[in-house]
């Protein structure tokens, strides 16, 4: 159980009126980034951990980085939930398409 592999989901509302706010949402977004996180869509990324010792230091990293304002939310899924994710409208984005839990296993 502790080898299956998790995703850590991030929603995050941030003020972005002034510059300085912009400043700090940007960094919360590349920190993510830096972290592994890929975009799903505006505000929402994403991330494949292995194990529930993986997921638990990426919550505290994420706790880390968190800005002082706003509202950020994450989410645990496994990758089975996860990959049953309906895209309603749209498409799948080329980096949603070339990471999953099998090419993960590669690295």
């Amino acid at each position: 159980m502790s080898d299956r592999f998790m995703r850590l989901i991030v929603f995050f509302d941030l003020p972005v009126k002034t510059a300085e706010e912009r400043k700090i949402a940007n960094r919360f977004r590349n920190a993510l980034l830096k972290d592994g996180y890929q975009m799903l869509q505006l505000s929402v990324y994403s991330r494949i951990v292995r194990g529930r010792d993986a997921l638990s230091k990426h919550e505290k990293r994420l706790i880390q980085m968190l800005p002082e304002k706003g509202n950020v939310r994450c989410l645990e899924v496994t990758e089975k939930q996860y990959a049953s994710m309906k895209l309603l409208i749209g498409t799948q984005k080329p980096q949603e398409q070339k990471v999953n839990a099998e090419q993960f296993l590669l690295f």
